[in-house]
C-alpha cells in the first residue's frame, strides 16, 4: 500500500463502482478493517474539500459517538457481500463506472475519496492497483 506523499495519506487503489451500486474493498482494506461477510456498511459523508464517503460498520463504530442510526453524518447503510463488496444504499447517487481512490482513514472508517488534491496526485501514479465490481 503505497504512501503517495511524504507524511500523506496512504492510499489501497483505486475502484470503480460497479452496475448495481456495489463498491469492490481492495483485499488488504478488507483485512484491515476487519470486515465480514453480511457486516452492515454504514456510509459516512465525506469532507467536501474529498467528496466521496468513508464506510464504518456496527463494530468499528465508537461507543462514545452517538448512535449511527439518525446520525446527520450517515449517508445510509447497505452490506458487505460473500465477493468483499459493498452494497450501497439506494438513496446514494453512485453512478456505475465512477472511480474512487481508496484511502486509510482513521481505523474507524474506510475512506473512497472523489475528488481532492490526494485524489489529484493518484492520478499521476499509474501502478496504482485497480478493483473493478
Amino acid at each position: 500500500m503505497p504512501q503517495l506523499a511524504k507524511g500523506g495519506k496512504w492510499v489501497f487503489g483505486w475502484v470503480v463502482v460497479g452496475e448495481a451500486g456495489e463498491i469492490p474493498i481492495p483485499p488488504a482494506a478488507w483485512a484491515e478493517y476487519g470486515f465480514q461477510v453480511d457486516d452492515i456498511a454504514i456510509f459516512i459523508r465525506g469532507s467536501e474539500h474529498s467528496g466521496g464517503f468513508s464506510i464504518s460498520t456496527p463494530a468499528l463504530w465508537p461507543p462514545h459517538f452517538s448512535a449511527w442510526e439518525g446520525n446527520p453524518r450517515v449517508l445510509g447503510v447497505g452490506v458487505l457481500n460473500a465477493v468483499h463488496r459493498a452494497v450501497a444504499p439506494l438513496d446514494i447517487d453512485l453512478k456505475p463506472g465512477t472511480r474512487l481512490l481508496v484511502v486509510r482513514g482513521s481505523g474507524l472508517a474506510l475512506g473512497f475519496t472523489a475528488q481532492g488534491r490526494i485524489y489529484a496526485l493518484a492520478d499521476t501514479h499509474p501502478e496504482l492497483e485497480r478493483f473493478v465490481a
